[in-house]
């Protein structure tokens, strides 16, 4: 299953992780997000394309609120890769800077953790256009609470 539905196979990653992501979680699944790489510290997440999330239609361009959800969810992808499924985060704060407006196809999302401490880590996500890798639509950064399994709170 997971093989079939996925370029890569990464052992030091937990197995459950690309399930939970694309399949567990409600909100994602209705996004149709879709985990295209993951590795101790990194994601490459892909959020496709539907026509709910157009913004301003006359530009052809997708609400920025849809970019911002895409920052976060990279961001606690990558974040996920360095914990196990019973281990907990959640987002602190966050903040997105928008480079140019996303166009009307597929994103994708890039991140990287580049602190990881007892119970705080932070996370920098590059937002893209799929057909433009090469040219920024956002970035983000992200702070997220950690708790690991077997730690007091």
């Amino acid at each position: 299953m997971f093989a079939a539905t996925h370029h890569f196979m990464n052992t030091s990653v937990h197995t459950e992780l690309i399930e939970f992501v694309e399949q567990h979680i409600a909100f994602h699944r209705f996004l149709g997000v879709k985990v295209l790489d993951a590795r101790p510290g990194f994601a490459k997440v892909c959020l496709p394309f539907r026509e709910e999330f157009k913004g301003n239609e006359v530009r052809g361009v997708v609400h920025g609120g849809v970019t911002a959800v895409l920052v976060d969810i990279c961001g606690a992808v990558a974040l996920w890769t360095h914990f196990g499924p019973a281990d907990k985060t959640s987002t602190i704060d966050m903040r997105v800077d928008y480079q140019r407006p996303a166009p009307f196809e597929d994103m994708v999302a890039e991140g990287d953790v580049r602190m990881l401490g007892n119970r705080i880590a932070n996370v920098h996500i590059r937002v893209y256009a799929a057909s433009m890798p090469d040219t920024l639509v956002a970035e983000g950064r992200a702070v997220y609470y950690v708790k690991r399994e077997g730690m007091p709170s």
